[in-house]
């Protein structure tokens, strides 16, 4: 099951959402996963540093970590 991330705001990008969420060190790798499709947005490939991830979305890393937006 994923973990839930609570979010205060309209939206949080996802590259920010993998630092704040603890799927990467970084923001370096945090770009480096996105860049190389390693990340997915709703169980799609997101390659988008920017995407704007809302309550109701589910992120996950391969080989790393699943979290689901509230």
């Amino acid at each position: 099951m994923a973990e839930q991330i609570k979010i205060t705001t309209e939206f949080i990008k996802l590259d920010a959402l993998l630092k704040f969420a603890s799927l990467v060190g970084s923001g370096g790798e945090a770009k480096m996963l996105i860049q190389d499709g390693q990340v997915l947005v709703n169980g799609e490939v997101c390659t988008m540093r920017g995407k704007k991830i809302r309550p109701g979305d589910r992120v996950s890393v391969s080989g790393g970590g699943e979290v689901e937006v509230i």
